[in-house]
């Protein structure tokens, strides 16, 4: 019988000062925890991946953007409340988080303190969320001007202009996200042309990835767990070439959690299949990760979900020693932190 495993069994001890507060003056200098097939560890350079891959093998990168997703808003009343967009419904309506999510009302429209004249209205509850529907489409130009680049909470410091590049991948193309999928902020396009000279070929795929990643599971027992659900693009062509390659036995390397959770979602039968979608799967062990063969993430944070994906596919032992090595051996942690490369 399989071990039942409970949201206790992910936790580790880190100090403050291993939470990366700050990127590294260059993206490819990050440390890279190496977990190989027979579970053995080595510790490398992320600049050194090249030649941890084959050719053949076919990066899959999440290209989602992240938008200026944190805004300040002034209510009726006069008091500032800070407001993330965690999901677009349509052109004028999002789901949104706030500091002042219980105190916020239905039918209370705010005015944006950068520009008075973008307001929102708040139309709905849904569960942790708000549901608003905005004045004016918020196009780039508008996100631009009254809003944020949103930080995850364990960086305790302000936005500083660096973060607008930074806290965003070389290769984000599409899509409205509020956090980004953070195991590609160590590629630049160096590096991704150095691969490309040893056969490996960057495919990629788009994961609005929401607030929700941040959002804290709140039970013991993991099977009550409600996972947030996001938005999915798996384009034809993408899916055509993953399936090709995966026919001719070459690795498919998933950048990321949110990569997983694409293409996790969209395999069927042996095969990924293309289309646009909303996915809310929770991948914890012992389910078993079918669509891919490595996985390059970041250091997560204990008791979370995706902590719980990555061992899911490393094996629940292995990942938490892995976990303990890095802490000994000073790794930087979390979304501006160091990397981890798994093969099966």
């Amino acid at each position: 019988m399989s071990r039942v495993y409970k949201l206790s069994d992910f936790n580790y001890e880190i100090a403050d000062e291993q939470i990366a507060q700050y990127p590294l003056e260059k993206r490819e200098n990050s440390k890279l925890f190496v977990i190989h097939r027979d579970s053995s560890f080595q510790h490398a350079l992320f600049y050194e991946l090249p030649g941890l891959l084959d050719n053949g093998d076919i990066l899959v990168v999440n290209n989602a953007k992240v938008i200026p997703a944190r805004i300040f808003f002034v209510r009726e009343t006069g008091g500032v409340v800070e407001i993330i967009l965690t999901q677009k419904k349509n052109e004028t309506r999002w789901l949104v988080l706030s500091n002042r999510t219980g105190r916020l009302k239905v039918g209370e429209t705010l005015k944006a303190v950068s520009d008075n004249s973008v307001a929102i209205t708040i139309i709905n509850r849904v569960q942790d969320y708000l549901e608003i529907e905005t004045h004016i489409e918020f196009s780039d130009p508008v996100l631009s001007k009254i809003g944020h680049i949103p930080l995850p909470p364990y960086i305790k410091r302000e936005v500083t202009e660096n973060d607008a590049c930074r806290y965003q991948t070389v290769y984000a193309r599409e899509g409205t996200a509020a956090a980004a999928p953070t195991a590609g902020l160590h590629f630049t396009e160096e590096l991704l042309q150095t691969l490309c000279h040893r056969g490996v070929d960057t495919v990629p795929v788009t994961l609005n990835v929401s607030w929700g990643t941040f959002q804290p599971v709140r039970t013991e027992n993991l099977q009550n767990h409600t996972m947030h659900s996001e938005e999915y693009y798996l384009s034809e062509e993408s899916a055509e070439t993953i399936n090709l390659a995966r026919g001719a036995g070459k690795r498919i390397v998933a950048v990321g959690t949110t990569s997983v959770r694409v293409l996790e979602s969209t395999f069927h039968n042996g095969k990924n299949v293309a289309g646009r979608g909303e996915t809310n799967i929770f991948i914890y062990p012992p389910y078993k990760i079918n669509s891919i063969d490595a996985l390059i993430t970041n250091f997560h944070t204990p008791l979370s979900t995706l902590l719980m994906l990555v061992a899911a596919f490393g094996g629940y032992e292995t990942v938490m020693n892995a976990y303990r090595e890095a802490v000994d051996q000073e790794y930087r942690f979390f979304s501006y932190g160091d990397a981890m490369l798994l093969f099966r």
